[in-house]
């Protein structure tokens, strides 16, 4: 754990500086692009600090490589080199990729296929989806494992890239799901293999959690630097790299009835620590094909949009974000962890699960309360010309009504 721990510390430190490098040079050479309709800040922000992360994890990939001829426990990780060469470069790629439509706004069509492009470098070098807890179940084949590979790599992917919106956004929600994915990787493997801790996504998850550590101050309402299109793509690229690579600690037909369900967790722990990117991307997907459009084509009606028109602050809308992203996977590492390691029965995880979620429901909602009751106080008040205004901000048909009857 220590270990991991230092590797992050690598990360975050070598993000930061060179997020403050990035920053400085993009103001001094003016690297950065208009206001778009669809952004919620006002000045110009530079959006290259995906670069900053890339390096960040880059260096912490060759600290681990160069401690791992010292430690063997460490060197397992690095026995088949062409994983690690195959998810640095893909990383690379998008990267590059980002970069290019940060400053040049590249087509939907051509970012698409540069990400299947990165994705497929993963999934060729070995890195891919083979089997699934699910009664024993396998992939028919071996195509059949990297089309699906690709094909979940591409979806988180454009999953992160949706919901970077706000400031600290995605940096937040990946440190949140990261720390907690880490923790599970960590601790199945070593109930697993208890001679050897040490695997590939809990180094993936630990350097990318010191990423988005070392990004976040310079990312934090008011940002300073946007991860831009390289940081989302490259945290989403990394997120399903590390639990495709968690997959294959578990064989599928070695489980047990009292093992089932922590067996579910590589599959249902990446869905909940993206359940509100997913939701953000399955209703984008869906707004943008009922309209005609293409489904990557710009909009501002994403969740995080959404908030802020119903009356939550940047700040109160970037929380709710991260407390559901908190609910949603510690509840489901609860189940796991509780009957595992404090014998408890998992109902307390089901209880903090609703508990969690309930609070978390309250808390986004309340704004509409808060309206309802203004509005209502402003209809129930004696009419006044001169809060015409406020009664047109407040209720547009109260507003239309009073223009009717003075034409009349």
């Amino acid at each position: 754990m220590t270990l991991f721990l230092l590797l992050a510390l690598v990360s975050a430190a070598v993000t930061f500086g060179l997020s403050i490098v990035v920053f400085k040079l993009s103001h001094r050479y003016r690297l950065y692009p208009k206001i778009r309709s669809r952004d919620v800040h006002v000045t110009p922000t530079p959006r290259l600090g995906g670069i900053a992360m890339f390096f960040g994890i880059l260096v912490a990939f060759g600290v681990s490589y160069l401690i791992a001829s010292q430690f063997a426990p460490l060197r397992l990780i690095f026995a088949e080199p062409n994983k690690i060469l195959a998810i640095l470069g893909a990383a690379l790629l998008i990267v590059l990729l980002g970069v290019a439509d940060d400053i040049w706004d590249l087509d939907w069509m051509t970012k698409l296929a540069g990400q299947f492009i990165a994705a497929g470098l993963v999934a060729w070098q070995g890195v891919q989806i083979y089997s699934l807890p699910i009664g024993g179940l396998t992939v028919g084949s071996g195509w059949m494992s990297i089309v699906i590979t690709v094909l979940a790599i591409v979806i988180v992917m454009n999953m992160i890239n949706f919901i970077d919106g706000l400031d600290g956004l995605v940096a937040g929600v990946a440190l949140i799901a990261n720390g907690v994915f880490f923790l599970y990787s960590y601790l199945l493997v070593r109930d697993t293999s208890p001679t050897n801790y040490f695997n590939l996504a809990s180094l993936i998850a630990a350097v990318l959690v010191g990423a988005c550590v070392g990004f976040l101050p310079l990312n934090w309402h008011p940002a300073k630097l946007f991860m831009g299109d390289a940081g989302a793509l490259l945290v989403g690229l990394l997120m399903a790299t590390s639990a495709i690579a968690i997959t294959g600690q578990i064989d599928p037909t070695a489980v047990n009835n009292s093992q089932l369900f922590p067996a579910f967790i590589p599959i249902i722990l990446p869905v909940a620590i993206l359940i509100i990117p997913l939701l953000d991307f399955g209703l984008a997907v869906f707004r943008r094909v009922r309209a005609g459009k293409s489904p990557f084509s710009a909009d501002r009606k994403h969740l995080h949009h959404r908030l802020l028109d119903m009356g939550h602050s940047h700040l109160h809308a970037v929380l709710i974000f991260y407390g559901w992203t908190a609910a949603a996977s510690v509840g489901c590492l609860l189940y796991f962890v509780l009957p595992v390691y404090f014998g408890l029965p998992s109902w307390y995880a089901t209880m903090f699960l609703v508990i969690t979620l309930l609070a978390c429901t309250i808390v986004t909602l309340a704004p509409l309360s808060r309206r309802k009751a203004v509005e209502a106080a402003s209809q129930l008040a004696p009419s006044d010309p001169g809060d015409r205004d406020t009664t047109a901000l407040l209720d547009p048909l109260d507003e239309a009504s009073e223009k009717a009857e003075e034409t009349v």
